[in-house]
C-alpha cells in the first residue's frame, strides 16, 4: 500500500483555520481537516465507497467532509502537477461524485461565493451570498481573479469530463 505525508500544504492549512459556517443548512456544509487521511484510511474508505476490494484510493488526497460523511479530495490525476494545481473533487456518502474545482485556486473562489464541496455537487446552480472571510483569503492565496461558482464548476467539469465516467468504472 502506498503511504504518505499527511501534513496539508500551508494555504491548505490556513484556509482550514478559516470558520466554515453550516448556518443551519444556509452556509457550507464541510468540516476542514487539520491532516489529510492517512493511505491506510484512504484505502479502506475508498473500498468501501466503490465496494471494489482492488482499488486502494491512492489517487485521492482526503482534506475534509461533509456532515454526512462524503469527501473532498485532491484527485491526483496529473503527476506532472503540483498536488494545489490538482483538480478538487466531492466524494458523497450516498453515491455522489463530482469535479468542483480545477485546481486549489479555483477552489478558493467557490467557497468565496459561499458554496462548499458539497453542495457544488449536490445542488448545481445554488446561489448564496458570497463569504467575505473567503473573498478575502482567495485574493491573497489566488492569483487567477474572482470568479463565480458557476463558472468555477464548468471550468472544472470542462477540464475533467471523465471523472465521474471514471469512478463508475470503479463501483461494483
Amino acid at each position: 500500500m502506498t503511504h504518505w505525508d499527511t501534513a496539508l500544504p500551508h494555504p491548505l492549512s490556513k484556509l482550514h483555520e478559516l470558520e466554515f459556517d453550516y448556518a443551519n443548512g444556509e452556509g457550507m456544509d464541510f468540516e476542514p481537516y487539520s491532516a489529510f487521511l492517512t493511505a491506510n484510511e484512504t484505502c479502506v474508505w475508498f473500498r468501501a465507497w466503490t465496494g471494489n476490494k482492488e482499488v486502494d484510493g491512492a489517487e485521492f488526497r482526503i482534506f475534509g467532509q461533509d456532515g454526512t460523511g462524503g469527501y473532498a479530495a485532491f484527485w491526483l490525476v496529473d503527476s506532472s502537477r503540483s498536488l494545489l494545481d490538482q483538480p478538487v473533487v466531492f466524494l458523497g456518502s450516498e453515491g455522489e461524485k463530482g469535479v468542483v474545482a480545477a485546481n486549489f485556486q479555483d477552489y478558493l473562489w467557490l467557497l468565496a461565493g459561499g458554496i462548499g464541496p458539497c453542495e457544488a455537487v449536490s445542488y448545481p446552480g445554488l446561489k448564496r451570498e458570497p463569504n467575505t472571510a473567503f473573498t478575502k483569503f482567495a485574493n491573497e492565496y489566488s492569483s487567477t481573479g474572482a470568479q463565480q461558482p458557476d463558472a468555477v464548476l464548468v471550468k472544472a467539469k470542462k477540464a475533467y469530463p471523465m471523472f465521474v465516467e471514471r469512478l463508475d468504472s470503479l463501483c461494483r
